[in-house]
């Protein structure tokens, strides 16, 4: 029973031919037998069924490497078929064949331009492609203009053929380069991510030196990188290369005289002298080459390991050294490829390992050795894990090369053992151990662990032999049973070089050595004649006869060069009669006993910078064909103008981080309340917060800030409906008067109304607005009336103000506001507020719901002094919101100042040093930071519920500070509104050693129940549980990471001063330290 498929070896049923006779019969080898007879008759066949199977058959036989050019005349007679897939398969096969069979082909030549002109763009393609693959120069101007029609075809598939046709025609003819340039500066300049990959590289092979054709297409390559193919990634990502090399300056140069200058500016506090260090200072990198290592960041996920190698050496030549190490994750991700992936991988490792140690460290175990591992990989990780060889990890990395001696790959252990040998010798602390080690092998039953030991110790010993005789005198007495010959001649050289502290065995050695002189290997007779030489002249009396007996050994040795070395150290030692005087035999022992430097142990790998990463050159440490230097920076940035095209491209990030005076105006807008009273950087957030209201807002912001998120996300979820009501919370911090603003999201009906009309009005009147929705929905219809109408008048008076006025004033204080924030955490729902509760029972803990800050922090701290920022100043605020990434995380707001009198760019975070379990989301990085302006960005930390410091490289101008934000644990909870019946129920569960309790003596200043309220809410994100007792004061939190309820009680006694407070938390490091931060704080005065 046979089953019908495309590529069936079974003829057709419906074709008489005759198949010859069985090949058993002999009639197999007849010369009357048709070789693919079949095929020719089912092509000539006047059915497509049959001409569509043995195409089949034929491209089946071309992708096994069988030879169908045979059949060359009857396949392109159906390159004119009806059938489209019959065609399509004829095209694949002229394009294997049609260089082979050129006469045939060009038969057909124009039926290939008719095919240019198919509806079907496949066709079209495919017509290309053959008419290309014609390598007659004859064809030149028809191939020329078949690629410039190609080239303005509709179809991008189309154009992706020309592209690919170029460089067969460059080939063909080099004349045609002018001519082809204008054509690929078409491509260039084509917006389809499908062409742009193919037609880099058609510049490539054609015109690589011509780069002014990539100025105005930069940008453009730059923002089409990550949608590109995987192989047209890794084309433009090598040109790029390049051109970055000769448009930009050095990112790293002048890192070392900033170093150098650091102590200086530290202590210096002028001006003046803070100015001199600025402009010593590198300056900032191009928009533009920032722009190109922001883009190909992301490629590093890629799946393809071409397109990971080809961003490595991307930041490898043109990153500033601070942002390499950001490449290193992703390459360790490769190695767990396959072998082939992971030899070029862990190549490129090595010699990027041999400059950068610190950036392959974090991950030294990947490196290593594996039992499947083949040989050559695990010689690339023993060269990796010794370029990366510290004090600190050098005992982790002695311990591992240890387990490596007992493999039984001896090729494996012998370059595990050299490897020993290089850490000796790289790392003095580690030298006397390691060879002590190396000489415990001297005793291994392995002759190949002893001969490679011998090699290694007498490298070791040549760059230190101060009080190793006992060594030496060891490894002489092992001659008799090593038989490797490089181990015995190193052993020798051994004793010549140092005879003078083995006087009694060196001799002894050599009469040994004389006597199988003959039988030895080439390199041990060399060592022997140099031993024989240096024992006669430091011991003339004892070895005299013993050398002359080993130069006439070597007189009639098989080897010349033996032969040589004779003849030439007995001239030298035993000058003939009549040159006595002779002027080198005078001064020979100079010559043998002069003293030798030290063999420098370095890695192979050191001397492949020359080389471009992640080319076959250096793969292979040799210059191959076609391999183009990359040039070196200029000393002074060329013309950007350039690179500026028509319409304007912005690449600021955010336009939250935007000076005030570089905002849109906005006409429609009037004057707000609080316009003529707030700082700049208010004005700044308001146009930030006002700008996501508008249409023409930029949708596509992806600041990180939680008021600037929220807003962004109550302005989405509004309707378009210019009668839907959208009422702005802000909450007021104490000092500078700057805002928190919170959009709530609100849904349709009146459940939009019963929160908005919550929000803006007093606790007292919700629950009036919760019986009656329909008249609090024509209320809130009319105060969204108002706010739309422009406001002529600010009122400044406080009697007779609406809900809204109260609102939006900042002087006064606003109501109390015990409703949640809006967060992702609460599904995009407002939670009622506590007031609102129905008045029957809750079930028990249904009335814990999270809430927002009764007090937000105005005070700053510290971060980067202005001095040794070099004019950056960098403080943090913890403005007790759930960060918007997640709400685990703690929201840190950012201030960054320019004090400096130059425009700071590229401010983003570098490397993270977090503790286990702590994690970092980063604030949407600074373009431009301005002279004397200031800019915020928000951080989402989540400290794991611990009050361990957050430490991170802060990137800015090319430079890297080191930055550490420490959280008081009060900053490391979240509110939660609660009854009080709940709070007992929960304080019940948390008796026992998961209570702690305490007492304080309050002064008679701070005897009032609002003073201590401040204090606790000072002190911790709490929030305040209403109590029967007046004596009683109970506040609920729970922390931000884990989750755990944090409750607070304080007991105020009528009679005495003192306060007893009761912490209870599942997490008693949490308790105690709160307990002790609310003490400190009741005390003070």
């Amino acid at each position: 029973m046979s089953t019908p498929g495309s590529y069936s070896n079974e003829r057709p049923p419906s074709v008489d031919v005759d198949y010859s006779a069985d090949p058993a019969s002999g009639s197999f080898f007849s010369t009357e037998f048709k070789k693919h007879e079949d095929l020719k008759q089912m092509l000539d066949s006047n059915k497509d069924g049959l001409k569509l199977e043995a195409m089949k058959r034929i491209i089946g036989m071309v992708a096994k490497g069988r030879d169908a050019s045979e059949l060359f005349p009857a396949v392109v007679k159906n390159v004119v078929s009806a059938n489209l897939e019959v065609k399509k398969l004829v095209y694949v096969y002229l394009v294997r064949y049609a260089e082979e069979q050129q006469d045939l082909a060009l038969l057909s030549i124009s039926t290939f331009q008719r095919a240019l002109k198919d509806p079907n763009q496949l066709i079209r393609a495919c017509a290309l492609r053959v008419l290309s693959s014609i390598r007659v120069p004859v064809i030149v101007p028809i191939m020329m203009l078949a690629i410039k029609d190609a080239v303005t075809d509709m179809s991008p598939y189309v154009r992706k053929t020309a592209a690919h046709a170029i460089p067969k025609l460059y080939n063909l003819d080099h004349d045609q380069k002018e001519e082809l340039i204008k054509v690929i500066e078409k491509l260039l300049s084509d917006k389809t991510t499908l062409v742009v990959g193919s037609a880099v590289m058609a510049f490539e092979e054609v015109c690589p030196e011509r780069i002014d054709l990539i100025h105005k297409n930069y940008r453009k390559l730059c923002n089409l990188l990550v949608d590109v193919e995987e192989w047209g990634q890794v084309i433009i990502l090598n040109m790029l290369t390049r051109y970055a090399r000769t448009q930009f300056v050095d990112p790293n140069a002048g890192t070392e005289v900033d170093v150098k200058e650091k102590p200086f500016y530290e202590d210096e506090e002028e001006e003046t002298e803070d100015q001199e260090v600025l402009a010593k200072r590198p300056k900032s990198m191009d928009p533009d080459h920032r722009l190109l290592l922001r883009n190909a960041k992301p490629l590093l996920q890629s799946r393809n390991a071409a397109v990971v190698l080809a961003v490595a050496q991307l930041y490898q030549h043109i990153a500033p050294c601070s942002e390499v190490s950001q490449v290193a994750r992703a390459l360790v991700r490769l190695l767990r490829s396959h072998r082939e992936v992971q030899a070029v991988v862990l190549t490129n490792i090595a010699s990027m390992s041999t400059r950068r140690k610190d950036m392959f460290e974090p991950y030294l175990k990947s490196f290593f050795v594996r039992s499947s591992d083949p040989t050559h990989i695990k010689a690339l990780k023993l060269e990796v894990l010794t370029n990366l060889a510290t004090d600190t990890n050098i005992s982790i990395i002695l311990r591992e090369f240890q387990t490596y001696i007992g493999s039984s790959d001896k090729e494996f252990v012998a370059a595990t053992i050299q490897a020993i040998g290089r850490c000796a010798s790289n790392i003095r602390e580690v030298t006397d151990t390691c060879l002590s080690g190396l000489v415990s092998l001297l005793s291994n039953r392995d002759e190949s662990v002893v001969g490679e030991s011998v090699v290694v110790i007498r490298k070791l010993l040549q760059s230190e032999t101060v009080g190793h005789k006992d060594i030496i005198s060891h490894m002489a007495r092992l001659m008799d049973n090593i038989k490797i010959p490089m181990a015995r001649a190193s052993i020798l050289w051994l004793l010549g070089e140092y005879c003078d502290k083995v006087p009694k065995i060196a001799p002894d050695v050599l009469r040994k050595m004389a006597k199988t002189f003959i039988s030895e290997e080439d390199i041990v007779k060399l060592q022997i004649l140099t031993l024989a030489t240096k024992l006669y002249l430091t011991n003339p009396k004892q070895t005299r006869l013993l050398c002359q007996y080993v130069y006439n050994l070597a007189k009639y040795d098989t080897n010349y060069d033996i032969r040589d070395r004779a003849r030439l150290t007995r001239a030298l030692v035993f000058p003939p009669q009549g040159h006595e005087d002779n002027k080198l035999a005078k001064h020979a022992k100079k010559i043998f006993l002069a003293i030798k430097p030290p063999p420098v142990q370095q890695s192979s790998f050191k001397d492949r910078d020359q080389f471009q990463l992640s080319t076959l050159s250096h793969l292979i440490n040799a210059r191959a064909t076609g391999y183009q230097d990359l040039p070196p920076f200029p000393e002074e940035a060329p013309d950007p103008s350039v690179r500026y095209v028509e319409v304007a491209v912005s690449f600021t990030p955010d336009n939250h981080h935007r000076p005030s005076h570089q905002k849109k105006s906005k006409p429609e807008k009037t004057k707000s309340f609080y316009s003529d009273e707030s700082s700049p950087e208010d004005e700044s957030e308001n146009d930030a917060s006002d700008s996501s209201s508008e249409s023409d807002s930029d949708s596509d912001s992806s600041d990180t800030d939680s008021s600037e998120s929220s807003s962004d996300e109550g302005n989405e979820s509004v309707s378009e409906d210019e009668e839907q009501p959208r009422v702005k919370r802000k909450v007021v911090t104490g000092g500078k008067k700057r805002p928190e603003k919170q959009d709530a999201s609100e849904s349709s009906g009146s459940e939009d109304s019963e929160s908005s009309s919550s929000s803006s009005g007093s606790e007292s009147s919700s629950d009036d607005e919760s019986d009656d929705s329909e008249a609090s929905a024509e209320d809130v219809k009319k105060k969204t009336k108002k706010e739309q109408e422009p406001k002529k008048e600010v009122p400044q008076g406080k009697g007779n103000r609406s809900n809204l006025d109260l609102l939006l004033d900042l002087d006064d204080t606003p109501p109390a506001m015990d409703t949640p924030l809006l967060t992702p955490s609460l599904g995009g729902l407002l939670t009622p507020s506590p007031s609102s509760y129905p008045t029957q029972p809750l079930p028990p803990g249904a009335s814990i719901q999270p809430a927002s800050a009764k007090l937000v922090p105005t005070a700053t701290h510290e971060l980067l002094n202005r001095l040794s920022g070099g004019g950056l100043a960098v403080s943090c605020r913890f403005t007790r919101s759930p960060h918007l990434y997640s709400p685990r995380m703690t929201s840190v707001e950012l201030s960054f100042t320019n004090n400096s009198s130059e425009e700071i760019r590229d401010i983003s975070i570098g490397s993270k040093k977090l503790a286990p379990g702590m994690s970092l989301h980063e604030f949407a990085g600074i373009a431009v930071l301005n002279p004397d302006t200031t800019l915020y960005g928000t951080l989402g930390v989540d400290f794991n519920d611990t009050t361990q410091p957050a430490v991170f490289d802060l990137v800015a101008g090319g430079r890297t500070f080191n930055i550490s934000i420490t959280a008081s644990v009060g900053e490391l909870l979240m509110p939660l509104a609660m009854n009080e019946a709940d709070f007992n129920l929960n304080q019940i569960k948390l008796r026992g050693m998961n209570e702690l309790r305490g007492s304080v003596n309050l002064l008679s200043s701070n005897n009032d129940v609002k003073k201590l309220v401040n204090r606790v809410y000072e002190t911790a994100n709490l929030l305040q549980v209403q109590c029967a007792s007046s004596n009683t004061l109970k506040f609920g939190g729970q922390t931000a990471s884990g989750k755990a309820l944090v409750l607070v009680c304080l007991t105020l006694p009528q009679d005495e001063q003192e306060v007893s407070i009761t912490v209870n938390c599942e997490k008693m490091v949490i308790s105690s330290m709160l307990l002790k931060d609310i003490q400190s704080a009741l005390k003070k005065d």
